[in-house]
Protein backbone atom coordinates (compact mmCIF):
# COMPACT_ATOMS: atom_id res chain seq x y z
CA UNK A 1 0.00 0.00 0.00
CA UNK A 2 1.40 3.43 -0.94
CA UNK A 3 2.11 5.83 1.91
CA UNK A 4 0.06 8.98 2.02
CA UNK A 5 1.84 12.36 2.17
CA UNK A 6 0.56 12.79 5.72
CA UNK A 7 2.03 9.44 6.78
CA UNK A 8 5.38 10.30 5.18
CA UNK A 9 5.56 13.64 7.01
CA UNK A 10 4.65 11.93 10.28
CA UNK A 11 7.41 9.32 9.85
CA UNK A 12 9.94 12.03 9.02
CA UNK A 13 8.92 14.00 12.10
CA UNK A 14 9.30 10.94 14.33
CA UNK A 15 12.74 10.24 12.85
CA UNK A 16 13.86 13.78 13.62
CA UNK A 17 12.75 13.40 17.23
CA UNK A 18 14.32 9.97 17.71
CA UNK A 19 17.56 10.47 15.78
CA UNK A 20 19.35 12.65 18.34
CA UNK A 21 18.77 10.00 21.01
CA UNK A 22 20.78 7.50 18.96
CA UNK A 23 23.70 9.96 19.07
CA UNK A 24 23.20 11.34 22.53
CA UNK A 25 25.17 10.43 25.62
CA UNK A 26 23.65 13.20 27.71
CA UNK A 27 20.19 13.66 29.06
CA UNK A 28 17.94 16.30 27.53
CA UNK A 29 18.57 19.58 29.34
CA UNK A 30 16.45 22.68 28.78
CA UNK A 31 15.40 21.53 25.36
CA UNK A 32 18.93 20.78 24.14
CA UNK A 33 21.02 17.73 23.34
CA UNK A 34 24.68 16.99 23.72
CA UNK A 35 25.94 14.69 21.00
CA UNK A 36 29.23 14.15 19.17
CA UNK A 37 28.00 15.37 15.78
CA UNK A 38 26.74 18.74 17.04
CA UNK A 39 29.26 20.75 14.98
CA UNK A 40 29.30 18.54 11.88
CA UNK A 41 27.48 21.18 9.83
CA UNK A 42 28.26 24.44 11.63
CA UNK A 43 32.00 23.86 12.17
CA UNK A 44 33.15 20.52 10.72
CA UNK A 45 36.83 21.33 11.34
CA UNK A 46 36.31 21.98 15.07
CA UNK A 47 37.59 18.62 16.31
CA UNK A 48 40.69 18.75 14.11
CA UNK A 49 41.52 22.30 15.24
CA UNK A 50 41.29 21.34 18.90
CA UNK A 51 43.31 18.15 18.42
CA UNK A 52 46.03 19.94 16.47
CA UNK A 53 46.55 22.72 19.01
CA UNK A 54 46.38 20.40 22.02
CA UNK A 55 48.99 18.16 20.35
CA UNK A 56 51.21 21.19 19.75
CA UNK A 57 50.89 22.29 23.38
CA UNK A 58 51.57 18.82 24.81
CA UNK A 59 54.58 18.32 22.51
CA UNK A 60 56.01 21.56 23.89
CA UNK A 61 55.13 20.73 27.51
CA UNK A 62 54.07 17.13 28.32
CA UNK A 63 52.72 18.32 31.68
CA UNK A 64 50.06 20.25 29.79
CA UNK A 65 48.09 17.04 29.13
CA UNK A 66 47.34 16.69 32.83
CA UNK A 67 46.69 20.42 33.18
CA UNK A 68 44.03 20.51 30.45
CA UNK A 69 42.38 17.39 31.86
CA UNK A 70 42.28 19.02 35.29
CA UNK A 71 40.78 22.25 33.89
CA UNK A 72 37.74 20.32 32.67
CA UNK A 73 37.32 18.61 36.06
CA UNK A 74 37.59 21.87 38.02
CA UNK A 75 35.11 23.49 35.66
CA UNK A 76 32.45 20.79 35.84
CA UNK A 77 32.43 20.55 39.63
CA UNK A 78 31.45 24.23 39.90
CA UNK A 79 28.10 25.20 38.38
CA UNK A 80 28.41 22.39 35.84
CA UNK A 81 30.45 22.16 32.64
CA UNK A 82 30.00 25.75 31.51
CA UNK A 83 33.55 27.18 31.18
CA UNK A 84 33.05 29.37 34.25
CA UNK A 85 36.61 28.55 35.33
CA UNK A 86 37.98 30.41 32.31
CA UNK A 87 36.49 33.80 33.19
CA UNK A 88 38.80 36.56 34.41
CA UNK A 89 37.85 39.15 37.01
CA UNK A 90 35.75 42.09 35.86
CA UNK A 91 34.34 42.40 32.37
CA UNK A 92 30.84 43.31 31.28
CA UNK A 93 29.23 41.53 34.25
CA UNK A 94 31.87 42.34 36.88
CA UNK A 95 32.80 38.68 37.31
CA UNK A 96 34.59 37.46 40.43
CA UNK A 97 36.86 34.81 38.91
CA UNK A 98 37.17 31.22 40.11
CA UNK A 99 40.87 31.42 39.31
CA UNK A 100 41.49 32.95 42.74
CA UNK A 101 39.91 30.10 44.69
CA UNK A 102 41.99 27.88 46.98
CA UNK A 103 41.90 24.85 44.63
CA UNK A 104 42.81 26.98 41.59
CA UNK A 105 45.16 29.76 42.70
CA UNK A 106 48.75 29.11 41.56
CA UNK A 107 47.59 25.64 40.58
CA UNK A 108 45.35 25.32 37.52
CA UNK A 109 47.01 26.16 34.22
CA UNK A 110 46.52 25.83 30.48
CA UNK A 111 44.45 28.97 29.98
CA UNK A 112 46.72 30.21 27.19
CA UNK A 113 46.25 26.93 25.31
CA UNK A 114 42.47 27.34 25.51
CA UNK A 115 42.88 30.94 24.31
CA UNK A 116 44.82 29.75 21.25
CA UNK A 117 42.22 27.10 20.44
CA UNK A 118 39.37 29.58 20.80
CA UNK A 119 41.11 32.13 18.57
CA UNK A 120 41.60 29.51 15.85
CA UNK A 121 37.96 28.42 16.08
CA UNK A 122 36.73 32.00 15.95
CA UNK A 123 38.65 32.47 12.72
CA UNK A 124 37.23 29.27 11.23
CA UNK A 125 33.69 29.44 12.65
CA UNK A 126 32.89 32.70 14.45
CA UNK A 127 30.82 32.38 17.64
CA UNK A 128 29.98 28.74 17.00
CA UNK A 129 32.05 26.49 19.28
CA UNK A 130 31.68 27.11 23.01
CA UNK A 131 34.54 27.37 25.46
CA UNK A 132 32.85 24.66 27.53
CA UNK A 133 33.05 22.28 24.59
CA UNK A 134 36.68 23.23 23.99
CA UNK A 135 37.47 22.14 27.57
CA UNK A 136 35.69 18.81 27.06
CA UNK A 137 37.41 18.11 23.74
CA UNK A 138 40.83 19.19 25.04
CA UNK A 139 40.48 16.85 28.04
CA UNK A 140 39.80 13.91 25.73
CA UNK A 141 42.65 14.80 23.39
CA UNK A 142 45.08 15.27 26.28
CA UNK A 143 44.23 11.85 27.66
CA UNK A 144 44.68 10.22 24.27
CA UNK A 145 47.98 12.00 23.56
CA UNK A 146 49.35 10.76 26.89
CA UNK A 147 48.59 7.18 25.87
CA UNK A 148 45.16 6.84 27.44
CA UNK A 149 41.77 6.00 25.95
CA UNK A 150 39.79 8.05 23.47
CA UNK A 151 36.03 8.52 23.39
CA UNK A 152 33.35 10.38 21.51
CA UNK A 153 32.74 13.70 23.24
CA UNK A 154 29.10 14.81 23.31
CA UNK A 155 29.11 18.53 22.51
CA UNK A 156 26.60 21.35 22.28
CA UNK A 157 27.28 23.08 25.59
CA UNK A 158 27.02 26.83 25.94
CA UNK A 159 29.09 29.14 28.12
CA UNK A 160 28.09 30.63 31.45
CA UNK A 161 27.51 34.32 32.06
CA UNK A 162 29.26 34.24 35.41
CA UNK A 163 31.50 32.36 37.81
CA UNK A 164 31.24 31.12 41.40
CA UNK A 165 34.21 31.72 43.66
CA UNK A 166 32.25 30.22 46.56
CA UNK A 167 31.43 27.11 44.54
CA UNK A 168 35.04 26.70 43.51
CA UNK A 169 36.19 26.94 47.12
CA UNK A 170 33.62 24.45 48.40
CA UNK A 171 32.68 22.02 45.61
CA UNK A 172 36.05 20.76 44.41
CA UNK A 173 37.41 17.86 46.51
CA UNK A 174 40.56 18.84 48.40
CA UNK A 175 43.72 16.68 48.63
CA UNK A 176 43.24 16.32 52.39
CA UNK A 177 39.46 15.74 52.39
CA UNK A 178 38.04 12.67 54.09
CA UNK A 179 36.79 9.81 51.96
CA UNK A 180 33.16 10.55 52.83
CA UNK A 181 33.54 14.23 51.96
CA UNK A 182 35.00 13.40 48.56
CA UNK A 183 32.35 10.79 47.81
CA UNK A 184 29.59 13.21 48.85
CA UNK A 185 30.89 15.89 46.48
CA UNK A 186 30.93 13.35 43.65
CA UNK A 187 27.41 12.16 44.44
CA UNK A 188 26.10 15.74 44.51
CA UNK A 189 27.20 15.93 40.87
CA UNK A 190 25.55 12.65 39.90
CA UNK A 191 28.77 10.64 40.02
CA UNK A 192 29.04 7.38 41.95
CA UNK A 193 31.80 5.50 43.75
CA UNK A 194 32.96 3.80 40.52
CA UNK A 195 33.28 7.19 38.85
CA UNK A 196 35.27 8.42 41.85
CA UNK A 197 37.88 5.66 41.54
CA UNK A 198 38.04 5.83 37.74
CA UNK A 199 38.35 9.62 37.51
CA UNK A 200 40.95 9.65 40.28
CA UNK A 201 43.02 7.60 37.84
CA UNK A 202 43.71 10.82 35.95
CA UNK A 203 46.45 11.24 38.57
CA UNK A 204 48.47 8.72 36.62
CA UNK A 205 49.83 11.85 34.90
CA UNK A 206 50.67 15.27 36.23
CA UNK A 207 52.22 16.82 39.29
CA UNK A 208 51.23 17.98 42.74
CA UNK A 209 52.55 20.97 44.67
CA UNK A 210 54.24 20.04 47.94
CA UNK A 211 51.68 22.15 49.78
CA UNK A 212 49.03 19.63 48.66
CA UNK A 213 50.54 16.69 50.52
CA UNK A 214 53.18 17.97 52.93
CA UNK A 215 50.89 17.29 55.90
CA UNK A 216 51.19 13.56 55.09
CA UNK A 217 54.97 13.71 55.29
CA UNK A 218 55.35 15.69 58.50
CA UNK A 219 52.02 15.35 60.30
CA UNK A 220 49.40 12.82 61.25
CA UNK A 221 46.27 13.15 59.12
CA UNK A 222 44.78 9.79 60.05
CA UNK A 223 45.27 8.58 56.47
CA UNK A 224 48.78 7.24 56.94
CA UNK A 225 52.07 8.22 55.37
CA UNK A 226 53.53 6.81 52.16
CA UNK A 227 55.88 3.87 52.63
CA UNK A 228 59.20 4.86 54.18
CA UNK A 229 61.36 4.81 51.06
CA UNK A 230 58.84 6.73 48.99
CA UNK A 231 58.23 9.23 51.81
CA UNK A 232 61.98 9.87 51.97
CA UNK A 233 62.04 10.62 48.23
CA UNK A 234 59.17 13.07 48.64
CA UNK A 235 60.76 14.79 51.64
CA UNK A 236 63.95 15.39 49.62
CA UNK A 237 61.91 17.58 47.29
CA UNK A 238 59.50 18.89 49.91
CA UNK A 239 61.39 20.11 53.00
CA UNK A 240 59.48 20.73 56.20
CA UNK A 241 60.11 24.48 55.90
CA UNK A 242 59.55 26.07 52.51
CA UNK A 243 59.29 24.43 49.12
CA UNK A 244 55.50 24.55 49.07
CA UNK A 245 55.44 25.25 45.34
CA UNK A 246 57.91 22.49 44.47
CA UNK A 247 56.36 19.85 42.22
CA UNK A 248 56.35 16.09 42.61
CA UNK A 249 55.04 13.57 40.11
CA UNK A 250 51.74 11.99 41.13
CA UNK A 251 53.06 8.79 39.55
CA UNK A 252 56.85 8.63 39.70
CA UNK A 253 57.02 5.40 37.67
CA UNK A 254 55.49 6.55 34.37
CA UNK A 255 54.76 10.24 35.12
CA UNK A 256 53.78 11.40 31.65
CA UNK A 257 52.13 8.19 30.43
CA UNK A 258 48.42 7.62 30.97
CA UNK A 259 48.28 4.04 32.25
CA UNK A 260 47.16 2.06 35.31
CA UNK A 261 50.39 2.52 37.26
CA UNK A 262 48.55 4.91 39.61
CA UNK A 263 46.52 2.03 41.03
CA UNK A 264 49.60 -0.13 41.49
CA UNK A 265 51.15 2.74 43.41
CA UNK A 266 48.16 2.90 45.75
CA UNK A 267 48.52 -0.81 46.48
CA UNK A 268 52.19 -0.18 47.35
CA UNK A 269 51.27 2.78 49.62
CA UNK A 270 52.83 5.20 47.15
CA UNK A 271 49.86 7.49 46.73
CA UNK A 272 51.12 11.07 46.86
CA UNK A 273 47.87 12.75 47.85
CA UNK A 274 45.90 11.68 50.88
CA UNK A 275 42.76 11.80 48.72
CA UNK A 276 44.34 9.16 46.48
CA UNK A 277 45.69 6.78 49.10
CA UNK A 278 42.40 6.63 51.02
CA UNK A 279 40.88 4.84 48.02
CA UNK A 280 42.93 1.83 49.09
CA UNK A 281 42.52 2.35 52.80
CA UNK A 282 39.12 3.70 53.85
CA UNK A 283 36.56 1.72 51.87
CA UNK A 284 36.32 -1.95 50.88
CA UNK A 285 34.48 -1.22 47.62
CA UNK A 286 37.04 1.29 46.37
CA UNK A 287 39.85 -1.02 47.48
CA UNK A 288 38.45 -3.78 45.29
CA UNK A 289 38.07 -1.46 42.30
CA UNK A 290 41.66 -0.27 42.75
CA UNK A 291 42.83 -3.90 42.67
CA UNK A 292 40.85 -4.57 39.50
CA UNK A 293 42.20 -1.53 37.68
CA UNK A 294 45.76 -2.32 38.83
CA UNK A 295 45.58 -5.71 37.12
CA UNK A 296 43.36 -4.79 34.15
CA UNK A 297 44.29 -1.60 32.33
CA UNK A 298 41.62 -2.11 29.67
CA UNK A 299 38.92 -2.16 32.36
CA UNK A 300 40.26 1.12 33.76
CA UNK A 301 40.41 2.74 30.32
CA UNK A 302 36.86 1.72 29.46
CA UNK A 303 35.44 3.02 32.73
CA UNK A 304 37.51 6.20 32.62
CA UNK A 305 36.04 7.05 29.22
CA UNK A 306 32.50 6.38 30.48
CA UNK A 307 33.05 8.43 33.61
CA UNK A 308 34.51 11.34 31.64
CA UNK A 309 31.42 11.47 29.44
CA UNK A 310 29.26 11.29 32.56
CA UNK A 311 31.21 14.09 34.23
CA UNK A 312 30.98 16.19 31.07
CA UNK A 313 27.19 15.95 31.33
CA UNK A 314 27.02 17.75 34.67
CA UNK A 315 24.46 20.56 34.31
CA UNK A 316 25.42 21.75 30.81
CA UNK A 317 23.88 24.97 29.51
CA UNK A 318 21.98 24.21 26.32
CA UNK A 319 19.24 25.68 24.17
CA UNK A 320 18.93 29.41 24.80
CA UNK A 321 20.73 29.45 28.14
CA UNK A 322 24.19 30.95 28.34
CA UNK A 323 26.06 32.16 25.27
CA UNK A 324 28.91 31.32 22.91
CA UNK A 325 31.69 33.57 24.14
CA UNK A 326 33.89 35.37 21.63
CA UNK A 327 36.82 34.99 24.00
CA UNK A 328 36.89 32.45 26.81
CA UNK A 329 38.12 34.90 29.44
CA UNK A 330 35.22 37.34 29.16
CA UNK A 331 31.46 37.33 28.85
CA UNK A 332 30.22 38.94 25.64
CA UNK A 333 29.31 42.60 26.16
Amino acid sequence: MAKSPTMTITIMFIAIIIAPNTLCYSRITNGGYLYPQFYDQSCPQATNIVQSLVAKAVAKDPRMAASLLRLHFHDCFVKGCDASILLDNGGARNVVSEKGSLPNSNSVRGFEVIDDIKAALETACPQTVSCADILALAARDSTMLAGGPSWEVPVGRRDSLGASLHGSNHNIPAPNSTFQTILTKFKLNGLDIVDLVALSGSHTIGNARCASFKQRLYGNTGNGQPNQLFAAQLRANCPRSGGNDNLSFLDNVTPIKFDNEYYKNLMDTKGVLSSDQILFKENQETMQIVKEYATNEDMFFQQFAKSMVKMGNISPLTGFRGQIRKTCRNVNA
